[in-house]
């Protein structure tokens, strides 16, 4: 179907038009129909644009999504997108106007921090073709051409970062003409929209309006969210009005240094009627609003923010006793709307709003329990492939899609070409791990698998002759809190550890793929090459002291103490959970790793690296009462302190926000950055229990893990199976469980004193005594 549709766009010619570089141009034709339109059948646009494009026929919108056609190397994979517009054919009179608005969107967004101003072209353009069928069999096909006009619109400026500008002056009056022309377009790389489109959501009111401290009007819509605010306003003519955004608020006035260059700011100049503004060129990341030149008293019915992000469905719902830990999870769900827009960015507020696959990388288990994103991380993995092997060399870069590599650099510029990273690179296994293992789809895993082996084969070649990956810069355990603001990557952890660590992970996840797509000699190969960073690791990193002699306090026959290079929480929780140690090293290893984190009063001293891993490395290893107290923590740095600071979604460092209400002093701080939620995954899969088994919950596994602090948890996953239903309370020594599973589906049962229990579907009740054994079952690796 995809090639049909591609070579119907091939009957039209790819438009552009020249206009000053903020204006949204339209595009427009009025289609005469061969028959009479009570006899159409059927009609479908098919379109796609060089910049973001909205569709009007007779006046009418044809969709209700936006940002079309989306976010993905559009050098390789630019989508079309195809909608059914018969009823609007079929309810037109004489000829059918056609109008098409295009911005400028990611393809000429001046995108980059430190002024790379990256973009994929200078000139905006459209392509589409009206296909229309008749009751009689017969066709019309009728594709962009030089015929249709061009003109400029009331949008006379358009910047993803910047905002928009609409002078209402100019609506229902012709715009400027322009001369239209046919532009060069390569069709080859013409692909069918392959993840969820963009859409708005809820809409959010105003909490409280009031003036700041300055004498500036202040909207607070009581969460950090990613949209953009609608407007209705009525004014005398000429009269500006100006809306500013930011995620919070500093010295009671709007935060704005956050955002760096990106200016944030709407701009609406007023017809002198009443007025309707939505400013669908652009996004926002913003909890707050300034709001400057409203005509008289700014009444909170006259504005609502508008919640925008790919259209995914919530499959998670989980609720404690902790409130601090509700909040949480509900910043962390609210982090993932709003950094999945299109693709999966590290934020959605300054000038960055880039596909870094660090933050996925570590983040794509907590992403695949809350929304279904099978299909969109599916396309942005795509991507990932074509950034891959089209890099020279070969490797993953940092940024996908990788706009980047456009920047204007200056000769002593950082992040010119950064690639080759463990984590981020590592992104192009971690993700198709996290959505084999949510999902279970074989075909999508062959589709992801050449982006694997093509990472896998791009970083075998830098391991030095040790066998380690220890060579060049690494982000590797980026934000540790313990490195200083304004060198984030100068973690405690030691770089060839975590890089070798991770890259073992991402090889011997390789080696599964490849056996499960039966690709026998890949994972030979694969195996091998993972046994042998083992070994390197082990014999490199991993100390175990002298067996205690006989007659002291220690065991004989136990191994002696265990130490892994740099001593610190990370190190400890990647060797545990990526399998890099013997069974018998173990727990010596979450031995020490509860002596660190004890060491630190349970504050958190992980950066991506370690995050993730550092709880389920503590609890499934005989010390929840440690993770427990670690996800509890209120002190900085910690989960919930943001939370106690007021947080509605994940900040980007620990201390995004100090103590005293100000904000962190280094050049690069987000309060809507998603990685640090990593630790939902424990939330949902280790204190509530819900668990693959199998991959796509084909058997699922049930094994909550209580600990101090919570007494009670409800919990309830949408699989690809059905829903899984958890609910555990504690009542004084007693644990009693809940289990609610779809019919005929397959479980094990473990409760908290080892007992396990096979199930299939219905509704159970267990109850045991409280008890924490040494070790737990199906360790995360």
């Amino acid at each position: 179907m995809s090639d049909n549709i591609t070579g119907l766009l091939s009957a039209g010619t790819f438009l552009t038009a020249d206009a000053d570089r903020g204006a949204v141009v339209e595009f427009a034709t009025a289609l005469d129909l061969d028959q009479p339109a009570e006899r159409v059948s059927s009609a479908t646009i098919h379109a796609t644009a060089h910049g973001l494009y909205e569709l009007t026929v007779g006046g009418r919108p044809v969709t209700d999504s936006v940002f079309n056609p989306g976010w993905t190397a559009y050098e390789w994979r630019l989508q079309f997108q195809s909608f059914d517009i018969t009823d609007l054919v079929r309810g037109s009179a004489g000829p059918l106007p056609l109008a098409v608005r295009v911005g400028n969107g990611w393809w000429r967004g001046d995108f980059g921090f430190e002024g790379l101003a990256a973009n994929y072209g200078e000139d905006l353009g459209l392509l589409a073709v009206v296909v229309i069928d008749f009751a009689d069999g017969h066709r019309q096909v009728v594709g962009t051409s030089t015929d249709w006009t061009a003109s400029t619109c009331e949008i006379t400026g358009n910047s993803l970062y910047h905002g928009q500008l609409v002078d209402a002056r100019l609506r229902g009056v012709p715009g400027q003409p322009l001369e239209v022309r046919a532009g060069t377009f390569d069709a080859a790389r013409l692909v069918a929209q392959a993840g969820p489109l963009v859409r708005r959501h809820e809409v959010l009111a105003p909490q409280a309006i009031w003036t700041s401290p300055s004498g500036r009007t202040l909207v607070d819509f009581g969460q950090n969210l990613v949209g953009w605010v609608r407007v209705r306003v009525r004014g005398p003519v000429g009269t500006t009005v100006t809306l500013r955004h930011a995620e919070v608020l500093e010295h009671d006035e709007l935060g704005t240094r956050p955002l760096r260059e990106a200016r944030a700011t709407d701009t609406y100049v007023l017809s002198g009627g009443e007025d309707h503004f939505e400013p669908t060129f652009t996004f926002h990341g913003f909890r707050y609003v300034e709001v400057e030149g409203w005509p008289g008293v700014l009444d909170a019915s006259a504005l609502e923010a508008v919640v925008v992000h790919s259209d995914l469905t919530p499959t998670m719902r989980f609720e404690c006793s902790e409130p601090l830990v509700n909040q949480l999870v509900h910043n962390s769900v609210w982090g993932q709307k709003g950094n999945f827009l299109a693709v999966p960015t590290d934020c959605p507020q300054r000038d960055e709003r880039l596909g870094w696959t660090g933050d996925i990388a570590v983040y794509a288990p907590t992403a695949c329990a809350q929304f279904d994103t099978a299909d969109f991380l599916h396309s942005w993995l795509l991507d990932v492939a074509e950034e891959t092997v089209h890099h020279d060399p070969p490797a993953v870069p940092v940024v996908v899609p990788d706009i980047l590599k456009y920047g204007h650099y200056p000769p002593d510029a950082p992040f010119s070409d950064v690639h080759s990273q463990a984590i981020w690179s590592d992104a192009a296994a971690w993700v198709p791990q996290a959505l084999w293992q949510a999902y279970g789809d074989r075909d999508r895993l062959a589709a992801h698998y050449p982006g694997l082996v093509a990472h896998v084969a791009s970083i075998e070649p830098l391991l030095s002759p040790s066998g380690l990956w220890d060579a060049g810069m690494q982000l590797a355990d980026w934000l540790d809190p313990d490195a200083p603001p304004d060198q984030p990557w100068a973690a405690k952890a030691d770089p060839g550890v975590v890089a070798t660590a991770s890259f073992h992970r991402s090889v011997a996840f390789a080696a599964e793929a490849a056996a499960i797509l039966g690709k026998d000699d890949d994972a030979a190969r694969w195996t091998a090459l993972a046994d042998r960073l083992r070994t390197a690791f082990r014999a490199h990193y991993v100390t175990v002291g002298p067996a205690a002699a006989p007659g002291t306090s220690g065991r004989p026959d136990e191994p002696g103490e265990l130490r892994i290079t740099s001593d610190c929480a990370t190190v400890y929780a990647l060797a545990i959970c990526f399998g890099l140690l013997e069974d018998t090293e173990v727990p010596g290893a979450a031995q020490r790793l509860a002596e660190v984190v004890r060491a630190r009063d349970h504050l958190v001293t992980t950066g991506f690296a370690g995050t993730p891993f550092v709880t389920w490395a503590l609890a499934e290893h005989g010390y929840a009462a440690d993770a427990y107290r670690l996800l509890l923590q209120t002190g900085c740095p910690s989960w919930l302190y943001p939370v106690t600071m007021g947080a509605t979604t994940i900040w980007e460092r620990w201390d995004s926000m100090l103590p005293d209400g100000t904000i962190n002093p280094g050049g690069m701080t987000s309060f809507n950055h998603y990685a640090l939620g990593a630790v939902c995954d424990w939330l949902y899969a280790g204190v509530a229990g819900i668990r693959p088994a199998e991959a796509g919950f084909a058997r699922v596994l049930v094994q909550p893990t209580p600990g101090p602090g919570i007494d009670w948890v409800r919990a309830a996953r949408t699989t690809p199976v059905g829903e899984v239903e958890v609910a555990w309370q504690v009542e004084g020594e007693a644990f009693r469980l809940e289990v609610a599973l779809p019919d005929g589906v397959r479980a094990d049962v473990v409760l908290p004193d080892g007992t396990r229990v096979p199930q299939t579907g219905g509704r159970h009740d267990y109850t045991c005594a409280l008890a924490q054994p040494d070790t737990r079952e199906n360790h995360r690796e």
